[in-house]
């Protein structure tokens, strides 16, 4: 029994498709999310450059509606230049996009309802960004240390605002 348990490996994700790591939410409504390769949350680097997410992903003959991005998928992938969210995507977990210090661009869809605490935390060269009219608040420490941030478009929709959701975005 010992040597079985030593031999299971646990991991952050169900399965990878064309370098996207992803849990499954539901089997029965086939939703995932977009997560991280590693065991640890604290893993860097596993994704770099333009990521598109697609929409759906197919996996062992099944197909999945990617529905969000899970708590700390890409955090400290300092080498993330710009994501492409589709519209299938409902929410942004917490610290997703935490210390993705390269970061410039992101576009997040109508489709999203809710962005998590730190989600963008220390995106240093995240310039500007636009917050769709699907979204009601804006978590704490969201954006903190966004020094690059230059433009936010809040719409009215945007009901409250976390404590230090804008803190040290000396740009702004």
């Amino acid at each position: 029994v010992i040597g079985l348990l030593c031999s299971i490996s646990v991991s952050a994700h169900d399965f990878e498709v064309d370098g996207i790591y992803y849990n499954i939410i539901s089997a029965d409504d086939n939703t995932v999310e977009v997560t991280f390769s590693g065991d640890s949350y604290d893993a860097v680097e596993e994704y770099s450059g333009s990521v598109t997410i697609p929409e759906t992903v197919t996996y062992n003959d099944n197909t999945y509606s990617v529905t969000s991005i899970g708590d700390y998928a890409f955090r400290y992938c300092s080498s993330l230049t710009s994501v492409e969210i589709p519209n299938s995507v409902t929410s942004i977990g917490h610290t997703a996009f935490y210390g993705c210090s390269s970061l410039t661009s992101v576009v997040i869809p109508n489709s999203v309802t809710s962005i998590g605490k730190s989600a963008f935390n220390g995106c240093s060269s995240l310039t500007s960004v636009e917050i769709p009219n699907s979204v009601t608040s804006i978590e704490h420490g969201t954006f903190y240390a966004c020094s690059s941030l230059t433009s936010v478009e809040i719409p009215n929709s945007v009901t409250s605002i976390g404590r230090s959701a804008f803190s040290y975005c000396s740009g702004l």
